[in-house]
């Protein structure tokens, strides 16, 4: 099973390519990064310019993996995505063990939950159940009772900005999969077993925003975006040093640091200037100007958590930093001085293939939509697809051996 993740982002666009084995490991096969101008804080504002990197993008990656890919998941992030933990409850008939049906109905009750403006439902991701007041049953199906509670995390995403990513990539030629926030994708790419028995928060650190999220034993329990990212970082270094942007952001990726005192006080670097002077600043100064915004990202983070969950302190047992602003050296320390948690990088793992290719913080999404469309089920087009293959056709020649070998691969 080919899987094509398509991460569109503020300042890059990237296509990961997969292969699902039949044993259910997946190698990445093939990747494409190239930068974005069709986005702001990860929201499309010229639909030309989105249209030809994703096209650009899926070449790159088509080319190496020697595929030609057809349809995409595609990860979704930005200030309009809104998310809540909503309650639903089902009642029992006595008598009655709980079924799947009954943990739909009690879903479809939290889904429900009345959204303010122009909004479409993304995601509803049970929490845990209760029944009968007993909490903290992950799977209720043929337990007894007669009240079945559910919490649900739903994360919804507005309509406009949804219909033009959409456009996006229809126009790039491309069928949309799925969709999957990228929070959610980063998460299923860089945690680690111990950690999905852990309450951990991660920061996707993007260029325009940051993706928060809270996961507890392994599931979405929190979501946020703030809507600052590395390219803020970027501004500040320009307006404060008098460059241009793209001067600022090489200048920030080759000497910069979260930290003053992880810069070497001997070193004075030479930037160009605007109309082509060239100017000297000392590194640890060039840190002093990146951590303020630094700490501003971190705090706005932790208040999303404190706010929905309670103090970071309590609710978290570990940090995990991703995204391409995670690549900034020292943010790791910085985020443990400021939430008093150990707090690592995290990169894809899991994964067979192209592994040193995507072994980056920036590739957590990408790689993140390709598991993320793995874990779902089978579509009959898609398992009809596999069947053609002439390795793959049923043995049996009968009707009835068709419709086993089909089913088979539904579940």
């Amino acid at each position: 099973m080919i899987i094509a993740g398509l991460d569109v982002g503020t300042t890059k666009v990237t296509t990961v390519i997969g292969e699902l084995a039949p044993d259910g490991v997946l190698d990445i096969i093939g990747e494409g990064t190239v930068p974005s101008q069709g986005l702001r804080r990860g929201v499309v504002v010229n639909l030309e310019r989105t249209t030809e990197a994703i096209r650009q993008s899926l070449f790159q990656a088509e080319r190496v993996a020697g595929v030609k890919v057809e349809r995409v998941v595609v990860g979704v992030g930005g200030p309009h995505l809104k998310s809540v933990t909503s309650h639903g409850l089902a009642a029992i008939r006595r008598g009655h063990t709980i079924a799947e049906a009954d943990v739909e109905r009690a879903i479809e009750q939290a889904k429900a939950y009345p959204f303010e403006g122009e909004l479409e439902l993304l995601h509803a991701l049970p929490l845990e159940f209760k029944v009968d007041g007993q909490e903290g049953i992950r799977d209720p199906v043929g337990m007894a009772g007669v009240r079945l509670e559910v919490d649900v995390h739903l994360i919804a995403a507005g309509r406009g900005p949804l219909a033009n990513l959409r456009r996006a990539v229809e126009e790039a030629g491309l069928a949309l999969d799925a969709v999957c926030v990228q929070a959610l994708a980063s998460g299923l790419a860089v945690l680690t077993p111990e950690e999905e028995e852990m309450t951990v928060l991660l920061l996707d650190i993007g260029g325009g925003t940051t993706d928060v999220a809270v996961f507890r034993g392994g599931r979405l329990a929190h979501s946020a975006v703030v809507p600052l990212g590395g390219d803020h970082v970027t501004h500040d270094i320009a307006q404060l040093l008098k460059i241009p942007f793209e001067e600022a952001e090489r200048v920030k990726r080759k000497y910069g640091a979260a930290l003053p005192e992880l810069a070497d006080p001997e070193l004075v670097l030479e930037i160009n200037q605007e109309g082509g002077a060239l100017g000297e600043v000392p590194a640890p100064e060039l840190a002093r100007i990146i951590r303020p915004r630094m700490r501003e990202i971190l705090h706005l983070a932790r208040q999303s958590v404190d706010e929905t969950l309670g103090p970071l302190e309590i609710q978290v047992n570990r940090v995990v930093l991703t995204g391409g602003g995670a690549l900034l050296r020292g943010t790791d320390l910085l985020a443990r001085q400021q939430y008093g948690l150990p707090v690592r990088v995290g990169k894809p793992q899991g994964v067979s293939g192209l592994t040193d290719v995507v072994a980056s913080p920036a590739h957590a999404a990408a790689v993140g939509l390709v598991r993320y469309r793995a874990s779902l089920p089978l579509k009959p087009l898609e398992a009809k697809r596999i069947r053609e293959k002439p390795e793959d056709k049923p043995k049996g020649e009968g009707l009835w051996a068709r419709i086993k070998e089909f089913l088979s691969n539904l579940f």
